[in-house]
């Protein structure tokens, strides 16, 4: 170990708390906000501790199983840190939001406390034994939330998110094992350096043939599933939909942003050079999911659907920058391009997962104030009844449209000044995608907040104090990240200039 083990107690601290929560009983709730404010702090203070090189920082090492390719090592960068600062604040926003927990209590935070500990543990190891096992921890509490506190179809919602995500691991196990036999190694670090060279690609075609191209779309899958991409992304509108909201919160939140930061940390370091040479059909895929994600999400009429949806259309300009970026940079312009796009993708998934999480929380306090109700067409003219409600959903909602001055259009607009340099077809059909999520935000104010109100809603409460002072400092960090956004990009830009330095495409 070198220093202060930060890390390591920063991922202890939630099973820590997880283990106190269970036998807390209807105290449970108050752990599990004592235990993520805690982790919050330990989160911002690794944030406030990165190198300025933009290298990987707050190392831990230790031997575990040397003979094979096993080690504790631990370390963050500017995406690993704002990973662990967003996972910090997407699962107390949803312990928050929990307080109608009333079945089981112990047992609920302990799960959302023990998934935390899994987003913590997988945003920090550089190790792929230590990592796949945070990636699947985080896999069972998740499970567990839907399939015990979820809808009327929790159960076939709760197995197809199971099924699906381990078939990804499996292809994520299958593709590392195949590279662990060829290198001996399982280290980030060293596999990136390995790549790097050409000294990756050597080992494994003279160890097993010309299977790299294959190894690359098995790790492609298992992160094309989390994200999700599509067509891998069937099972995300019933996990989300069916979910209680609070776990929709960490769901759209945090854990789809592991496999974006998978893709970041270990497809394109590792197979950079065999992405490039499908960044075509991936470029397809991501195009996709933009534009199909919007359109899907304009059908819908049951708000979790809509904002499920939107959350694929959302990613899919994560996924977007990150394919479009597979490619070798012949000068100046292109390798800012590439900056550019990369600075976006990253902020983009800590701007979703703030304004998604919200969005869930707002449907959330409707769901309550209305017997459960959340079809988009049962409302109507809330805005007179509700006018703080609608005033902070607004700016939520408008956040997820990318209206300038709010943290959701800096992202994508660093994400398309990137892209379309690098690729101007692809970035100019997926602008339909910004199109059509307009139109399903403006609908969804009309519909909900404008409007005569239905009788039945005359008494329809509006947020009391402790909601508004709950949801006040995630609305503030809209605005604050939307004027402000170089609180973010100045300690991120490093690392992308780092990263980007190591990739061979």
């Amino acid at each position: 170990m070198n220093g202060f083990p930060l890390l390591t107690l920063l991922t202890v601290l939630p099973v820590v708390g997880a283990a106190v929560a269970l036998f807390s009983g209807k105290h449970a709730r108050g752990v599990a906000l004592t235990t993520t404010l805690a982790g919050l702090a330990l989160a911002l203070t690794v944030w406030t501790k990165l190198p300025a090189d933009g290298s990987i920082g707050l190392v831990e090492r230790a031997a575990w199983a040397p003979s094979l390719g096993i080690e504790y090592h631990l370390g963050v960068d500017g995406l690993g840190a704002l990973m662990l600062v967003l996972s910090a604040i997407v699962t107390l926003m949803s312990v928050d939001a929990a307080h109608r927990v009333h079945r089981q209590p112990g047992l609920y935070f302990a799960l959302v406390l023990l998934l935390e500990a899994g987003l913590f543990g997988s945003f920090t190891a550089l190790n792929f034994f230590h990592w796949f096992l945070f990636w699947e921890l985080s896999l069972i509490p998740a499970f567990f939330l839907i399939k015990l506190w979820g809808g009327a179809k929790r159960g076939p919602a709760a197995t197809q998110f199971f099924v699906y995500t381990m078939a990804g691991s499996v292809a994520l196990l299958l593709a590392f094992l195949a590279v662990f036999l060829s290198t001996g190694s399982m280290d980030f670090e060293r596999l990136t350096t390995m790549a790097a060279t050409g000294a990756l690609e050597q080992a494994v075609t003279a160890h097993l043939g010309p299977v790299m191209m294959w190894l690359a779309v098995g790790v492609l899958a298992g992160f094309a599933v989390k994200v999700p991409l599509m067509p891998f992304h069937t099972w995300l509108p019933a996990a989300y939909s069916e979910a209680p909201s609070p776990v929709t919160m960490l769901l759209t939140g945090a854990m789809s942003k592991m496999g974006v930061y998978g893709l970041l940390r270990i497809a394109l370091p590792l197979f950079g050079h065999q992405i490039a040479q499908i960044r075509t059909p991936l470029l397809t895929l991501a195009v996709l999911t933009v534009v199909m994600g919007a359109w899907a999400a304009a059908a819908q009429k049951d708000l979790k659907r809509v904002f499920a949806y939107s959350s694929v259309n959302h990613l899919g300009y994560c996924l977007l920058g990150i394919f479009a970026i597979a490619v070798p940079a012949t000068g100046t312009a292109a390798q800012t391009s590439q900056a550019a796009a990369l600075n976006g993708v990253i902020l983009q998934m800590f701007n979703h997962g703030v304004t998604a999480a919200a969005l869930f929380w707002f449907v959330a306090m409707l769901q309550e104030r209305s017997g459960g109700e959340r079809g988009i067409d049962h409302f109507g003219g809330l805005r007179k009844p509700a006018p703080v409600l609608a005033g902070l959903m607004g700016i939520a909602l408008f956040s997820s449209l990318g209206l300038p001055g709010l943290n959701g259009f800096v992202g994508e607009f660093l994400i398309f000044r990137g892209v379309f340099p690098l690729t101007w077809v692809a970035a100019s059909i997926s602008i339909l995608g910004l199109l059509v999520t307009a139109a399903v935000i403006l609908t969804v104010i009309q519909k909900v907040f404008t409007g005569p109100l239905p009788e039945k809603w005359a008494n329809f409460t509006d947020m009391h104090g402790g909601e508004r002072l709950a949801m006040a400092p995630v609305i503030g960090l809209m605005l604050l990240i939307g004027l402000l956004p170089q609180l973010i990009v100045d300690s991120v830009n490093p690392t992308v200039v780092n990263l980007l330095a190591h990739w061979k495409f």
